[in-house]
């Protein structure tokens, strides 16, 4: 019996990396540039460091690269911790409307995965591809209510978006693939208490669990373990179980090949939110013109949306995730300090006098028109008022990294050295970008890995 699932299932089995155009595979490998520049800077901070620990105090040997480790490790537990430091510092990408961090949990599988099991270059490509395509569309059918409940899309989608990338890389047979999903899909989970106070650091690890998560069901599926076939659109499945009122089962299966998620990436150039990004481009804009500065800033009020006033309206956030989770923090890096800057949210920094007072001078307010926008845009609009009489205004209905005002790739390349260079050499740095341009050609991922272990 046919459904939604099971075509966009049997269409991504289908796809083959050497019928597909040139310009997809050169999206896949900036989304895995990205993304792995996302994880060697989180494989660094505190939580990274501490899931990478464990990991290692396991013990055991494998195949695949731990970021910031010259260790290589079982797949599974590569995807756990190296999704834990790609969703460590809010930099990674988002597929706009589907409300989910896609790249954070399809680059560590598939790489991961690639590595165990000695893919070529164009297979690890075509699986990230496959993989953005099931998180964009499951994010898509599972709709906004859920989210808006507390669910986190990102480990709900996550794990069948791994499952798919995975398999692919694996080249497992269509039964198994069906299998591996509907192990997945009961791995579903992630709730968003994160975003009050002491939010913790459970919400980076969502992306590390999913991307194991989908991992672990194809090596389990592999070996003959099944799962329910319907478990995405079926009888208690996720969409009925998780979905809010508001799921869309015939986004699973529209339109299907007229165009691909892994083109229409939102690359992230503000560490925070990406509620908050049309907020922080606005800010960062008007500060640019006009000189802005926590003296001359009297008042800042932000119109935006309900949900974004409602989850990111935290106005004394105490640690990192917190803080770039408020709108109100987020406003005071963009016065005081530089709004792309991520030392800005480091928990040593987060008390900085000039941040807070700003901070302090911002307030939130529901705007009608930017509420009817989400969740297809997340805009908000800045109106600041100076200490010497200005009224300033600017809107942004889609701030710069989204498909409406994309990164180019000479911005995603230099956000890679950027990232990368807190933790890499430069002639290493150089190393791995050089071996990820050439992963379209290349038989086999060693020059890649071998570059992404150096010390």
């Amino acid at each position: 019996m046919s459904s939604p699932s099971l075509r966009l299932i049997d269409f991504l089995l289908g796809l083959d990396e050497r019928e597909l155009a040139p310009v997809l595979m050169e999206h896949a490998m900036l989304a895995l540039l990205d993304n792995v520049a996302c994880g060697l800077y989180g494989a660094i901070q505190e939580w990274g460091r501490i899931v990478n620990d464990f990991v290692l105090a396991e013990g055991g040997e494998g195949r695949a690269t731990l970021y910031g480790s010259s260790r290589a490790v079982a797949s599974g537990r590569a995807a756990l911790a190296n999704g834990t430091s790609t969703h460590g510092f809010e930099l990674d990408d988002i597929v706009q409307g589907a409300l989910t961090h896609a790249g954070a949990v399809v680059v560590p599988a598939a790489l991961a995965t690639a590595e165990a099991h000695q893919a070529s270059g164009p297979r690890l490509l075509l699986g990230i591809i496959a993989g953005y395509e099931m998180a964009a569309r499951l994010g898509l059918a599972l709709g906004a209510g859920h989210n808006n409940k507390g669910f986190h899309t990102t480990g709900v989608a996550g794990p069948v978006a791994s499952a798919i990338a995975t398999g692919i890389v694996m080249k497992l047979p269509k039964t198994q693939v069906i299998s591996a999903i509907g192990i997945a899909c009961s791995a579903a989970s992630g709730i968003k208490a994160f975003t009050q106070g002491t939010g913790g650091m459970v919400k980076r690890m969502h992306a590390g669990h999913a991307a194991e998560a989908g991992v672990v069901a194809c090596e389990l599926a592999k070996r003959g373990f099944t799962g329910p076939a319907q478990a995405i659109d079926g009888r208690f499945g996720l969409l009925e179980v998780i979905g809010g009122n508001d799921t869309r089962p015939d986004a699973l299966d529209a339109k299907l090949g007229e165009s691909f998620a892994i083109t229409q990436l939102w690359v992230k150039a503000y560490p925070c939110c990406g509620l908050i990004h049309s907020t922080s481009n606005a800010l960062e804009l008007l500060k640019r013109e006009h000189g802005l500065t926590t003296g001359n800033v009297r008042e800042i009020r932000i119109l935006t949306g309900r949900r974004a006033v409602t989850q990111n309206g935290d106005p004394d956030p105490r640690e990192s995730m917190a803080a770039q989770y408020s709108l109100q923090y987020s406003a005071g890096v963009a016065i005081a300090k530089e709004a792309r800057d991520p030392v800005a949210y480091a928990q040593e920094n987060l008390f900085d006098h000039d941040v807070r007072t700003v901070a302090g001078r911002t307030r939130l307010e529901v705007d009608d028109e930017m509420d009817r926008l989400y969740p297809a845009h997340f805009a908000a609009r800045a109106l600041v008022t100076t200490t010497d009489g200005r009224a300033l205004e600017r809107t942004v209905i889609d701030p710069h990294g989204t498909p409406a005002d994309p990164c180019t790739a000479e911005e995603i390349e230099a956000k890679f050295t950027r990232l990368a260079s807190q933790v890499k050499k430069p002639d290493t740095v150089e190393r791995i970008r050089s071996a990820a341009r050439e992963l379209v050609a290349a038989t086999g991922l060693d020059v890649f890995s071998q570059a992404l272990r150096a010390p």
